[in-house]
């Protein structure tokens, strides 16, 4: 039965892409023998309940193949009807080319870019890992689940699943289990052109598991997974010797990767297959296979029903616990715990940040994260909360070591698996490693949080490689991402409670090394509406002065230079420009005025500004470059201080 089940897939997803005349039939063809193995078998889910927190999660880290997972999901009951596999890759389809998150329930991830589908895993099988630590107790485990792995030579070429599968050997996610669709062939042709390194080797290197099999022999793969469970302590990476096309005429060869197989090569897989020359064919024996299965995947999901709710009548403080964290709800006190600063005093950002971080931490269990091993610098390490390891998974704090790629990627893993609020943290500058993974945050909507530090040319010493001039503005052109760079201590705290209460999108949270001045006029409340006025002169002001972090205070001190030369000046403090433009015009025009003068001050390139100030506002920035100088020295050289910003607004306005 599973060969016919995997010829079935097949012939849906090679009709699929052929119907769409775009898609890459190859992957499916290779992986179906896998993939129907998987679904049938060894995957412990419920199509009726997809977001069975017990579940198996299974990731198609080769997401381009996505009409095998497609096929996979309507075969086995998922709410994914025969007219979207016919709309596959069509405007407002759920059936887009490469699997979106929870477009279609049973999506875990949304794949493509290749490598992060793996390395999203890592994070999953990491958060299985210590949800369980945190909620299982004897005779009540509640958490005990695999996930599963789908990923071709383009995934391991890729450096994010190297930083993440390297992580995941020294942490012994031995509950992750990866095939490794090793069929020779990328859309160039074969891999030897770029890729003769011998897989096994390095995973074995890695700390991993490694076993090879035919991927076409359901005996064998069947063996591989039994064998992968056994042990615990490595992840198993499965190396499945595979035919991409397999069954057409274009087996082993790379025009199968990406492009249909064209009438004559779809009407000879399908001969060779045993399938009827019919479009979207299912044999009624794979019909009837499948709803049988159903019975048995709801009964495992309605034992593990019972199971918990002895749990929960044994434990119901962790109950308690589990249901607010599982809803994403925050404690209605966390407020509360914020810490609160004095006008005058001065820290840096990224001092208050970590103080701020270990104060919330004591009030919620499921905030956990770390550094790209930056923590004394970046202040991320949560105190006494001890180190997540291979051999404890109690702790809150974890060691990515320097592999940002990865740990953003691990990160969303976590948080799409659930169960946790997590955060990661780096200079500045090295968000740059980051971005593919925040783009992806962005896209899925997950409550990300990254802590940034080191933010602008005030670094100093460090030079220009870690001086950050256009990643503030680069992080911002992101949809969804909200970018919040405090003015304060005060502001800091704030940033922090925004990232949390926030459940649909990531944010960055760019703090500084150096100290700034405890402002006073700052307010929750205009924080929380993305910018607001920080200062007020009397009688009216002649100019707005708009900025952000650390320059919020330096245009306080211009403001009072320019009221001593007669010329008032309003100061805007603007923490989160995405959720300030998206206010409504009578707010912002509250905050801006409508026809005074606009001025923007920020250490970093000029080019997003120009949407507050209009054509004939000035932007004063950082449009090049930093140095390697003390700081002082720098911000007399690009023009930082009090005076010079006053002198540029005279000199502009011709005042």
């Amino acid at each position: 039965m599973i060969t016919t089940v995997a010829n079935t897939i097949r012939g849906l997803a090679a009709d699929m892409v052929e119907k769409a005349n775009s898609g890459h039939p190859g992957m499916p063809l290779g992986t179906a023998d896998i993939a129907a193995v998987l679904y049938a078998e060894a995957l412990k889910h419920d199509p009726t309940n997809p977001a069975w927190p017990d579940r198996d999660r299974f990731v198609l880290s080769a997401g381009h193949g996505s009409a095998l997972l497609y096929s996979l999901l309507h075969l086995t009951g998922y709410p994914l009807p025969m007219e979207e596999l016919k709309r596959f890759r069509q405007l407002n389809s759920k059936t887009a080319g490469h699997p979106e998150y929870w477009e279609v329930p049973g999506i875990e991830t949304t794949t493509g870019p290749l490598g992060q589908g793996i390395a999203n895993a890592v994070g999953m099988a990491l958060a299985e890992r210590m949800l369980a630590a945190r909620f299982n107790r004897p005779g009540h485990e509640i958490i005990d689940h695999y996930t599963y792995v789908i990923a071709g030579d383009g995934c391991l070429m890729e450096g994010v699943s190297a930083e993440a599968c390297s992580l995941a050997g020294d942490l012994k996610l031995g509950k992750l289990i990866v095939f490794y669709d090793d069929n020779a062939i990328t859309i160039e042709g074969s891999t030897d052109l770029a890729f003769k390194e011998d897989v096994a080797k390095r995973f074995e290197a890695y700390g991993w598991q490694v076993l090879r099999i035919d991927g076409h022999d359901p005996a064998q793969i069947r063996k591989a997974i039994a064998e992968a469970k056994t042990d615990l302590d490595r992840p198993s990476l499965i190396v499945a010797k595979t035919e991409i096309g397999h069954g057409s005429p274009l087996a082993n060869n790379a025009n199968v990767h990406g492009a249909p197989l064209g009438k004559e090569n779809l009407a000879a897989l399908k001969k060779n297959l045993g399938l009827p020359d019919e479009e979207f064919y299912i044999p009624a024996e794979v019909q009837k296979f499948f709803q049988e299965k159903q019975g048995a995947w709801a009964k495992n999901r309605e034992d593990w029903e019972r199971r918990f709710e002895a749990w929960a009548a044994a434990h119901p403080d962790l109950k308690a616990d589990w249901d607010r964290i599982m809803q994403q709800k925050l404690p209605a006190d966390l407020e509360s715990v914020l810490p609160k600063y004095e006008v005058g005093t001065s820290f840096a950002t990224r001092e208050i940040g970590g103080k701020v971080l270990n104060a919330l931490a004591e009030k919620l269990p499921e905030l956990v994260g770390g550094s790209a091993d930056l923590a004394p610098s970046t202040k991320t390490y949560i105190n006494g909360a001890g180190d997540v390891s291979g051999d404890d998974y109690s702790g809150k704090n974890l060691r990515f070591g320097v592999r940002e790629h990865g740990m953003g990627a691990i990160l969303n893993g976590m948080v799409l698996h659930g169960g946790f609020r997590v955060y990661g943290s780096t200079f500045f500058v090295f968000s740059d490693y980051m971005r593919p993974t925040i783009r992806l945050a962005a896209l899925m909507k997950q409550p990300v949080i990254y802590v940034f530090t080191h933010d602008s040319f005030y670094v100093g010493e460090d030079g220009p490689t870690h001086q950050p001039v256009e990643h503030a503005e680069a992080l911002r052109v992101i949809p969804g991402l909200h970018t919040i760079r405090p003015a304060d201590a005060n502001e800091t705290a704030w940033a922090w409670l925004l990232a949390l209460q926030r459940t649909d999108g990531p944010t960055a949270l760019l703090l500084t090394r150096q100290g700034v001045p405890t402002l006073s006029g700052t307010s929750l409340d205009g924080f929380k509406r993305g910018g607001y006025v920080i200062s007020e002169p009397e009688g009216g002001a002649d100019l707005v002065l708009i900025a952000t972090g650390s320059e919020v205070s330096l245009a306080l001190d211009a403001a009072e230079k320019l009221a001593a030369q007669g010329k008032k000046a309003r100061v805007v403090s603007m923490p989160c420009r995405e959720v300030f433009m998206a206010q409504d015009q009578d707010y912002i025009n509250s905050v801006l005025g409508t026809d005074l003068p606009r001025v923007v001050i920020e250490a970093g390139v000029s080019s997003g500004w120009y949407q507050l100030t209009g054509p004939s506002g000035l932007v004063i920035s950082l449009d090049r470059f930093g140095a390697s100088a003390p700081a002082g020295d720098l911000k007399k050289l690009f023009g930082f201080t009090p005076d010079a910003v006053v002198e540029r607004i005279k000199t502009y306005f011709g005042w």
